[in-house]
């Protein structure tokens, strides 16, 4: 990629966020419209689940392939692509008459949305050479997120209020192809040195264990736990994951690189995307049903009561780019797992949503939370890798978010289905509720405690060592391939 000036790097860190805030807001302005589309769709809470997970099981399945194709035959292409894609998906939501063509509708958008974040994160990270430039845009691009949880609630509420839950996918179409404009006349080509080669066996054993893992979760009320149904889709997913680790390490260019393992904060990065946004999907779950349907809030009411939430993302997320770019990702990892176990707390043993002082705390709590843990882990999953690998790395990271907030949906959305079975929704809800607070307190104390392991002297080493080997071991790969060609 040739070097550009600092105002057109800008320009495409921007172009970059757009992506990523029609991405996100969706994700947020859903889960405001979920009661409406469950009147007029008569959905289950099943039913509901599979609208939000449908797309992040979707997305988390493809991410890595995308990246990887993106770094093998160009990312401005691939992103362009996903854009195109993602737009016409969101009008397929719009006019889809029943819940199954929604969520097949919501599936079409993640096949877009699989190629717009990660691309786009290996865009910045190749734009951006300068570790603490990169730091500091890195945390732009976290503050997006914060930016689409303070609107998307508002948005969706006026709109879902006014207009109708139809018209929440409407707002895609004119960013979409305000990006794809702006894409193709400044955003400048780029790819890998080398092309890694596909990986089909890979992909396919990606998308049997999460599509397994996931439907047996979000049926598992409905068909019992220990029924043949449940148990075989669980079979299937523990038979497609042994096969992935024994697969993958034998193949010379991997779907997923397991060396990259080696490296602690990368693995702590895993899995603090994995427990951070098991708890987002969760806690937005939980929340938007509360407050809608247990206290009969309208949509609009609904959002208000979340933006202690999203604005306090919207502040720590740039806070926290800071924070990592001069002072590196333990601050923040701490003070991240710290505030979303106090949140998760305060509603396990207090029941915080039942009183109108302790539910805004805990809402401005998981805010700090949330809005803190991204940046570092987006830097620490892609600042140890080499460049020509940043695609595959960054999509390692997203697909453990995708992954978090689609087990977070199922798990909690399970839970919740099994505590208030056939009572009164209104009177069951605070004590079915109660099980999934606990959980999405652990995933707080998960991200504490990974943040304190994997961010000191050791496991920094563990990162040298594992670029240099990635790197010697690419310098190989290319030496033998020019021999043989």
């Amino acid at each position: 990629m040739p070097q550009l000036s600092h105002r057109r790097r800008l320009l495409v860190l921007a172009i970059c966020c757009m992506s990523l805030l029609i991405v996100s807001l969706d994700n947020t302005v859903l889960n405001v419209a979920l009661p409406a589309m469950q009147r007029e769709l008569d959905a289950s809470v099943s039913g509901l689940q599979w609208t939000i997970d449908a797309y992040t099981l979707v997305l988390a399945s493809l991410l890595m392939l995308a990246g990887s194709t993106a770094d093998r035959i160009g990312r401005r292409k691939v992103f362009m692509t996903g854009l195109v894609v993602f737009t016409l998906g969101s009008v397929l939501c719009s006019l889809a008459p029943s819940l199954e063509l929604l969520v097949a509708a919501r599936m079409v958008q993640a096949v877009g949305g699989s190629m717009l974040n990660p691309v786009a994160m290996s865009i910045i990270t190749n734009t951006f050479t300068d570790p603490r430039e990169r730091a500091r845009a890195i945390g732009v691009w976290g503050a997006v997120v914060g930016i689409s949880m303070a609107a998307g609630p508002l948005v969706g509420g006026l709109l879902v209020d006014s207009v109708g839950w139809r018209s929440i996918f409407w707002i895609n179409v004119p960013v979409g192809l305000a990006a794809l404009l702006l894409t193709l006349r400044f955003v400048p080509g780029s790819r890998a040195p080398r092309a890694r080669r596909p990986d089909p066996v890979g992909q396919l054993l990606v998308v049997a264990l999460l599509g397994s893992l996931t439907y047996a979760i979000i049926e598992a009320p409905s068909a019992g736990l220990a029924s043949a149904h449940t148990l075989g889709f669980g079979a299937v997913a523990l038979a497609a994951l042994l096969a992935l680790l024994r697969y993958e390490p034998r193949r010379e260019e991997p779907l997923i690189d397991l060396r990259f393992f080696r490296s602690a904060p990368f693995s702590g990065a895993t899995g603090i995307a994995l427990s951070a946004f098991a708890a987002l999907g969760g806690f937005l779950f939980l929340s938007t049903l509360y407050l809608q349907n247990v206290r009969g809030l309208t949509a609009l009411q609904a959002g208000l009561w979340m933006l202690p939430m999203a604005f306090m993302c919207f502040v720590c997320a740039p806070l926290s780019g800071r924070l990592v770019g001069s002072r590196g990702p333990r601050l923040p990892l701490l003070l991240a797992g710290t505030a979303m176990t106090a949140a998760g707390l305060l509603f396990a043993l207090f029941e915080a949503e039942t009183s109108n002082v302790t539910l805004v705390i805990g809402y401005v709590l998981f805010g700090i939370g949330f809005g803190l843990v991204n940046a570092p882990i987006t830097n620490t999953a892609v600042s140890g890798m080499p460049r020509a690998q940043a695609g595959v790395a960054a999509a390692v990271a997203s697909t453990s978010r995708q992954t978090g907030s689609t087990l977070g949906v199922a798990v909690i959305g399970a839970v919740l289905a099994s505590g208030v079975g056939a009572s009164s929704y209104a009177d069951a809800f605070v004590p079915a509720s109660r099980p999934g607070w606990w959980i999405l307190t652990a995933c707080g104390l998960a991200v504490l405690g990974l943040g304190a392991l994997t961010t000191g002297r050791w496991a920094r080493g563990t990162a040298e060592r594992t670029a240099e080997r990635l790197e010697s071991a690419e310098v190989g790969e290319a030496a033998r391939a020019t021999a043989t060609s």
